[in-house]
């Protein structure tokens, strides 16, 4: 039995999204593993998620290092698995014949034309066709023929070729000289000295912007994790040709930049920590900025005596049923905003733009917004309008334990219909939360605080919770966005009045 490679490609971990980052892997090359081993943890816009290996075999390669992007399609890992003598492996190559059981051999990963030929495609096809022009005397990238270049027998061209320079004025050509000279022997030539090299780190955005900007990231020192190019890296690249005029576009990228050759601008880069916009933060922010600018938020507020709510869960933690559970003011909360929404139903619903629908949803999935070390993530219970108080603090237990230790799922971070977000925890009396995108609402509940308040009649020292309920006015008047926060201060308030709710 031959050993095959097999090649395992980034998955669509959910709802589109276009690239992951490597966080760790849990095994290393040579490593024997089995089938849905957990093999690396890798970051989405979302969450962090476990990746199960697909096969089980020896870890021939791993394609990534932990801190790179990697775009959804492209390769992670590859696998030698267990295979008949002669099979072709993932690599298009087949065992060679009499093969007695040695190791499966892979073909380099090749560089051919034009741009680099990424990993996991089609490289021995390019190489040969790239041969097949050199034979001929044809310009592989393009236009007039290469002069002076021959097939080279016997092997495949390991050269990526750079596309031809346009006409410069004379002034121009001068400044670029010392540069073209450093390059070697033909830079006096219209076609550039062909320069092997792999293809440079970067996400999609920083290469459309490196286009877009005349930058050849080839040249540009990548800062981001694992040499990942940033586009802070492409802009400071930039920096010498705004600085010199649109001639000295083509040396941006030889040329460093001012900011950080010089001692003093090393000194001032030393004050600051900049951090690449990517994963979670990144998400968050296009979600928050999409909410705030599409949905008209009101925000309304309501303090509310808990004394009630407070002692009632002294008792429950006394009680046998609830050994073990943990039962907290925002166990309370979420209960009475399921009840509350049973009354004041478009609260629970969705502006559907294309469609040109208001969506009423007859469930509930009540997100809980938690505060993790990679930022700010909403998971959902599942119908939580189903469960009981016992059941909801069970889910609000895990959900909040899954969420902190970064073993969230894409499928707990949508569907989501209304939100609650304890900013109490940090002290906080009252906000103005901004909506999770596709609800229609979402409550914050500030810190319990033992204060002076009126209680029949008299001053008395009192355990005191402000309420702040923001929604999307195109859903919810002002009317039924009051009622909902009413009903759920009096549940708060007095939690027998459950009884004349449902």
């Amino acid at each position: 039995m031959a050993g095959v490679i097999k090649e395992f490609r980034l998955p669509d971990l959910g709802e589109g999204l276009t690239e992951s980052e490597i966080v760790n892997w849990h095994v290393a090359v040579g490593d024997t593993v089995e089938l849905n081993q957990i093999i690396a943890d890798v970051e989405t816009a979302k969450a962090v998620v476990e990746l199960p290996s697909p096969y089980a075999g020896v870890i021939a390669e791993l394609h990534e290092q932990p801190g790179t992007v990697v775009e959804v399609g492209a390769p992670l890992v590859s696998f030698e698995v267990a295979g008949p003598a002669g099979a072709p492996s993932s690599t298009g190559s087949a065992a060679p014949a009499g093969d007695t059981g040695a190791p499966a051999k892979r073909e380099p990963n090749l560089v051919g034309y034009g741009a680099a030929v990424e990993k996991g495609g089609r490289p021995e096809r390019r190489a040969r066709r790239f041969e097949a022009q050199l034979s001929s005397g044809a310009n592989p990238a393009g236009g007039s023929a290469l002069p002076g270049l021959a097939a080279i027998p016997g092997s495949v061209p390991m050269i990526e070729a750079v596309p031809a320079v346009p006409a410069r004025p004379a002034a121009e050509a001068a400044a670029v000289a010392p540069a073209l000279e450093s390059a070697g022997p033909h830079s006096a030539s219209p076609v550039l000295p062909m320069i092997s090299r792999e293809r440079p780190r970067s996400t999609p955005p920083v290469r459309k912007l490196a286009r877009d900007l005349g930058i050849r990231l080839e040249g540009v020192p990548g800062t981001g994790p694992g040499g990942l190019i940033t586009r802070d890296d492409v802009l400071a690249a930039a920096q010498p040709a705004s600085a010199s005029g649109a001639g000295s576009v083509a040396l941006a990228s030889v040329i460093p930049s001012p900011a950080t050759s010089s001692p003093a601008g090393a000194r001032e880069a030393a004050r600051e920590t900049r951090t690449p916009i990517k994963g979670m933060r990144k998400h968050t922010a296009a979600a928050m900025v999409a909410s705030a600018f599409t949905a008209p938020h009101v925000t309304e507020f309501l303090t509310v005596d808990v004394t009630p709510t407070m002692e009632l869960i002294g008792r429950v933690k006394e009680s046998k049923v609830f050994a073990g559970v943990r039962i907290t003011p925002l166990t309370i909360v979420a209960k009475a905003v399921c009840i509350a929404l049973q009354r004041n139903p478009t609260l629970n619903s969705r502006w559907d733009e294309a469609a040109g629908d208001i969506v009423q949803f007859n469930y509930v999935h009540l997100g809980i917004a938690a505060a993790t070390p990679r930022g700010l993530l909403v998971p959902n219970i599942k119908d939580a309008h189903d469960l009981s108080l016992l059941e909801l603090a069970g889910a609000l237990t895990g959900l909040t334990e899954r969420a902190r230790a970064g073993k969230t799922g894409p499928a707990d971070l949508s569907g989501g219909t209304i939100s609650i977000t304890n900013i109490g925890v940090f002290g906080i009396d009252a906000g103005t939360p901004i909506l999770n995108p596709g609800e229609a609402a979402i409550l914050a509940m500030g810190a319990v605080r033992r204060m002076p308040w009126e209680y029949e009649g008299q001053i008395a020292l009192r355990s005191v919770m402000t309420l702040s309920l923001s929604f999307d006015h195109r859903l919810v008047d002002g009317e039924q966005g009051s009622r909902f926060l009413a009903d759920v201060g009096t549940v708060l308030a007095d939690p027998g009045m459950v009884l004349t709710m449902v």
